[in-house]
């Protein structure tokens, strides 16, 4: 029975260049897309932009640009990410630009105000901008903010609250049941640890002067804009025009069997605790899913967009290739805990790639055409050496989904990676080159057990290229048009080895 499912990135701030941080997620993302799509689900996966924050304005400053100027640049860098990425996603939502996105959150806005959720109410705290969020004393360390290693500057303002205290046991409620399922397990005994340790209500304006007149103003009172966070959660309904009617609101959230946010660690509580509780008081559904990742790090120091050198995804990609990238983000990256990049491991993954499916393959296609150019005959039984490839195989489909369920990418890579390894144990095992050579001698014996390896190898080939498409895309169209006998195809190296030059 096939569902329908709604899947998203977070949407980045466009204060400067994309990172292999934000490049991870998208990959993930787009794994689980091509993943339900490729079992018969109907799929809709969005990413984007979050233009209408004070962190862009700042910078766009810093450049000496006008802010929409400076924000149009940027937010062009992270959607030119589709084609080095080899991304799939359905839709591209830009908050400043995107004509759905501001009739979306005016209309959430107003929803929250009717439900009673919004009151004004002067406030005086610390803020940190690179979170985008306000900070307690009890959260910095040495006056600082742990995630951007900055101190919060103190600010006092007339604000819009959300009663997010409203909503605290039905909160607690969603994340012990699983309604709202987080994964890993510790993240989502994460957020209920910050939701069980009692919730304060939150700002959800900022003054106009201090926002520079950037975002989207607060219905009704154009001295305040709509707190970046209230405005950059609303995407994921906006994108599917919850704001200005028609089908797709009703076909791709309220109606979507699963809604899954893929996210970093750093935005959790806003995901699992805020936007839940947006959506309660608003009477929309919930998202049904929180996947979780940690960082990548390099020199294990977090990424960010102004100093990260080397990290840059597109240019990683036009050297090592777009599988070899992609390949490293869902081998090397663990479930829990951050991943430190270093080129050399992406280069060892490139020639991962190289040396066990590309000569494998490579090899099929090569003694196919040696010794059974006008083909091969199906009937022939697997020799008894094909036991255990014929078992990895059987296990991997299954093996996979269910560590893609899990948001497991590196276990299910290694059950798509025990069926390369059994192939080329098999190889090894009968030596089909040495049957070709007894064949050739007048052996029947021989040639009767070379059908039959030729047989395993060919089948092994095309199932590792379909379970490896949802990883590696252009990869998979590689393999399948050199099995399919693609003249362009064949001679050629699946998988480029590294260039350590």
């Amino acid at each position: 029975m096939t569902s329908r499912i709604s899947i998203t990135t977070a949407i980045p701030y466009v204060n400067g260049d994309p990172h292999i941080g934000f490049a991870l997620e998208c990959v993930q993302a787009d794994v689980l897309a091509r993943h339900r799509r490729a079992r018969g689900d109907q799929v809709r996966f969005l990413s984007g932009t979050d233009d209408n924050s004070l962190k862009n304005v700042e910078s766009a400053e810093a450049a000496g640009l006008p802010v929409a100027e400076f924000v149009d640049a940027k937010a062009a860098r992270f959607a030119a990410l589709r084609d080095p990425l080899a991304l799939s996603y359905d839709d591209f939502i830009r908050t400043s630009a995107d004509p759905r996105h501001r009739p979306g959150v005016e209309r959430l806005w107003r929803a929250c105000a009717a439900a009673g959720d919004l009151y004004e109410r002067e406030y005086e705290g610390l803020y940190c901008v690179g979170c985008e969020a306000f900070v307690s004393p009890g959260d910095l360390v040495d006056g600082l903010c742990p995630e951007h290693l900055r101190p919060p500057e103190r600010v006092a303002e007339r604000n819009w609250f959300f009663r997010l205290s409203r909503y605290e046991a039905e909160l607690r409620r969603l994340l012990e049941s699983g309604r709202v399922r987080v994964e890993p397990e510790h993240r989502r005994n994460e957020a209920l640890s910050f939701v069980t340790s009692g919730l304060a209500d939150f700002s959800v304006s900022r003054s106009r002067a201090r926002a520079r007149g950037w975002g989207i103003p607060v219905p009704d009172d154009p001295g305040q804009v709509i707190y970046v966070w209230f405005d950059a959660l609303a995407n994921y309904i906006t994108a599917f025009d919850y704001g200005v009617g028609g089908e797709r609101y009703e076909t791709w959230w309220k109606r979507a069997d699963d809604r899954v946010h893929v996210i970093g660690k750093g935005i959790l509580r806003f995901h699992a605790v805020y936007w839940p509780a947006i959506l309660l008081s608003a009477g929309e559904p919930l998202p049904t899913a929180v996947l979780v990742h940690d960082y990548v790090t390099v020199g294990h120091r977090k990424l960010s967009k102004s100093g990260s050198a080397g990290s840059d995804p597109a240019a990683l990609a036009r050297r090592y290739g777009t599988d070899a990238l992609r390949w490293w983000f869902l081998r090397d990256v663990p479930r829990a805990g951050d991943a430190d990049f270093r080129e050399e491991r992406l280069a060892a993954r490139a020639d991962e790639l190289a040396d066990d499916l590309g000569n494998l393959v490579n090899r099929t296609i090569a003694l196919l055409g040696r010794y059974r150019p006008e083909g091969l005959d199906p009937a022939s039984s697997p020799p008894v050496e094909a036991a255990a490839l014929l078992a990895a195989l059987e296990q991997a489909p299954v093996r996979i989904a269910s560590a893609l369920d899990r948001f497991d990418f590196r276990a299910g890579t290694d059950a798509l990676w025990g069926a390369v390894t059994e192939a080329n144990r098999f190889v090894s095992a009968t030596r089909p080159w040495e049957l070709g050579r007894a064949e050739r001698a007048g052996d029947a014996t021989a040639s009767r057990v070379l059908d039959a390896v030729l047989v395993v190898l060919i089948d092994a080939s095309r199932a590792i290229a379909r379970e490896v498409r949802p990883f590696l895309p252009d990869g998979a169209s590689r393999i399948e048009k050199a099995l399919g006998g693609s003249d362009a195809a064949r001679g050629r190296r699946l998988f480029p080895k590294a260039d350590r030059e």
